[in-house]
């Protein structure tokens, strides 16, 4: 297929930049006028349309074709709803009091216990089919409502189907760290995580754990880590509540991406400096839960990259939107539209080990592309944010 008269194509890059850092976020390459041809699901040629060869066309009828979302931190395999924890929250009550409260994590792990494997992956289907829907073209899903070993399992046995059944590319990721089991004590659940690594790894190829404040300690996450070693790639939950020390941990450990980041210091962006972890903010959460958002000018002007992702799940932040993502980047973060568009693309690819395969317009890479109605360039789309404008998603 040939996609002609392109009205602007955007996120052109050379083959072998897998991340845009500091300065260089706020560039992409772009061509007016152009076309561009998918062969066998991947992007085989683009140029202006002086040059436009003949074959089986669409006509963009002056759309912009732009790189598909790529969304590296999702918890959308769950069960049912906690929207009475929404009223709690309107009641004022903060996210640390619910989950003592018994709701939080444990109540969707209450949840999904009591559901059966096909239900929860009809439910979790439909939410994927929903972010594809708005132009999310690959996806990272993490485990984490199970917490035991049997209903970890059945998540992970879910999203590896949801991964078989969609065109859109799933990485998996083993959180049995996500909150204590009911049941076990504190010391326990972390030997219990440490047991079911070799059989997690069967299914995932990410380990995460959510090292932070009344959940996982530096000290667990260093054993859960350092147990995972030659199993799988770690991805950290760090500094959501507090400044936990699960950047530096995560650093330590190699891990590809450190997550949430909503309370960092200095000291944080120091270790990240030379590493290849990418920092990824999660500005959904923030605007849910009223806490504050990531400091991703100060990351950028450190010289460092960031990638922005949903954190779709059902208790912090209940949507798959990420162009809504990308609005919350530059409203409440002060990103520019191209520096937003970066972290919502190739570096949110990058954060799932995809950015050889997604996040930009580079011949060979597979042709995730959104084509937009007439008239669309990427400050619009942040800027009227809720106003529709996908006509096509390739996948």
């Amino acid at each position: 297929m040939i996609i002609k008269n392109i009205g602007l194509l955007v996120g052109i890059l050379e083959d072998g930049v897998l991340r845009k850092e500091g300065a260089a976020q706020g560039q992409t390459g772009t061509l007016e006028d152009a076309w561009l041809r998918i062969e066998d699901g991947r992007i085989a040629a683009f140029g202006p349309m002086a040059t436009c060869p003949e074959g089986e066309s669409l006509d963009a009828c002056g759309g912009m074709l732009m790189p598909g979302f790529c969304d590296s931190h999702t918890h959308v395999v769950y069960a049912g709803s906690r929207d009475g924890e929404f009223l709690d929250k309107i009641n004022g009550l903060s996210y640390e009091e619910i989950a003592a409260r018994g709701g939080g994590i444990l109540n969707s792990s209450d949840l999904l216990h009591r559901t059966s494997e096909d239900q929860l992956y009809s439910q979790s289907l439909f939410r994927v089919q929903e972010m594809m829907d708005k132009g999310t073209v690959a996806l990272e899903i993490k485990s984490g409502y199970g917490l035991n070993p049997e209903d970890e399992l059945k998540m992970l046995r879910v999203i590896r189907r949801i991964a078989g059944n969609v065109p859109a590319t799933v990485r998996c990721t083993f959180l049995g760290a996500h909150a204590i089991g009911r049941g076990y004590t504190h010391e326990a659940y972390v030997d219990e995580v440490i047991g079911m690594l070799p059989q997690a790894a069967e299914y995932a190829q990410f380990v995460d754990v959510f090292c932070d404040e009344g959940f996982f300690t530096v000290e667990d996450t260093d054993r859960i880590l350092s147990a995972a070693k030659g199993l799988m790639r770690p991805k950290i939950h760090a500094n959501e509540l507090a400044v936990s020390g699960g950047v530096q941990v995560g650093v330590r450990h190699g891990a590809l991406s450190v997550d949430h980041l909503e309370r960092t210091g200095d000291a944080e962006i120091e270790a990240l400096r030379g590493s290849a972890t990418m920092p990824t903010m999660l500005p959904g959460s923030s605007f849910f839960l009223g806490l504050p958002y990531g400091r991703a000018k100060d990351y950028l002007k450190a010289g460092l990259g960031v990638a922005l992702a949903s954190d779709y799940n059902p208790g912090s932040s209940p949507s798959g939107d990420m162009r809504f993502v990308m609005a919350l980047g530059c409203i409440r973060m002060r990103l520019t539209p191209v520096e937003a568009f970066n972290a919502v693309t190739l570096n949110s690819a990058y954060a799932m080990g995809l950015s050889h395969e997604y996040g930009s317009v580079t011949v060979g890479k597979r042709a995730g592309l959104i084509l937009t109605q007439p008239g669309w360039d990427l400050t619009k789309i942040a800027y009227q944010y809720q106003t529709p404008f996908i006509r096509k998603v390739f996948l």
